[in-house]
């Protein structure tokens, strides 16, 4: 009976998981198929199959500059959150002193707070600092919402890593930047890619931060954004819709992959120094 009721639960379980992947994943799937469709309308059934609108993508020259802007604040804001949450990351895991969780789940805090709050005050501040909106405006916002998601990956990274390995560095005279330099960085090396990785997808494909802090140099989002106001661009934003969801999907799986790599380094050198 027992057997029997676990079977029942696992089926019912399982029933679950893939209805929910099904309702998750299925409007997606919809934008690479009508990108391919002949008809300039998404509509079932399909008149035919053409990439005649990704052909016409390279043809744009505003969406080749989005793109550029894009690019620029994507591997911008990567870089200066993933300095920032290492920083962070190594403080969080290494040092206890007063206000640590407190400070920890302010950084933390835009993943839970609306973007739209975070978007208007941060147009606040820039322009009570006198800031022009620009693609320097675009980055500084977000840094703000790449940091939370860099820390997630660089704590646990942090975390695993044996102190031990660092310990005897010191011992053997290296300084705490050198150790720092040639123990710490190359050991959490994976972690920190994959921090770039993950805050650059976040950059390319936030719309909510770039379309307030924004100057007339627009990024990919607020490019498609603009398009949808024409019938006759809309296959085109589908093509460069589906462009899009692939490049994000590819840079998130590697780096979740190099995140579980970084997991179960530290996991071997931890038990191989224990």
């Amino acid at each position: 009976m027992t057997a029997m009721r676990r079977l029942f639960a696992g089926g019912w379980l399982t029933a679950y998981a893939f209805l929910y992947i099904v309702f998750l994943y299925l409007p997606v799937i919809f934008l690479p198929i009508f990108s391919i469709n002949t008809a300039p309308t998404p509509k079932f059934p399909l008149t035919g199959y053409t990439l005649k609108w990704y052909e016409d993508l390279p043809k744009t020259p505003a969406l080749l500059d989005a793109a550029w802007n894009s690019l620029i604040v994507g591997v911008s804001a990567s870089v200066l959150a993933t300095l920032l949450g290492i920083l962070a990351a190594r403080s969080i895991t290494r040092y206890r002193y007063p206000g640590r969780r407190t400070i920890n789940g302010l950084i933390m805090a835009p993943l839970v707070l609306p973007e739209i709050i975070l978007a208007i005050s941060m147009l606040l501040v820039m322009l009570q600092l006198g800031l022009s909106l620009s693609l320097f405006t675009v980055v500084l916002g977000h840094v703000l919402i790449c940091i939370p998601y860099s820390m997630t990956v660089l704590t646990a990274g942090f975390e695993g890593f044996d102190r031990s390995l660092e310990e005897a560095s010191a011992d053997l005279g290296e300084s705490a930047f050198g150790t720092f330099r040639r123990v710490t960085l190359p050991m959490v090396a994976p972690a920190i890619i994959s921090s770039l990785l993950v805050c650059f997808t976040i950059s390319l494909d936030e719309f909510v931060i770039a379309f307030f802090l924004t100057g007339t140099e627009t990024t990919l989002p607020i490019y498609i954004w603009g398009q949808l106001r024409f019938a006759a661009k809309l296959p085109g934003v589908l093509a460069l819709g589906t462009l899009l969801l692939v490049a994000s999907f590819v840079l998130m799986t590697v780096a979740e992959v190099l995140r579980r790599r970084a997991a179960r380094r530290t996991q071997n050198e931890g038990g191989l120094y224990a």
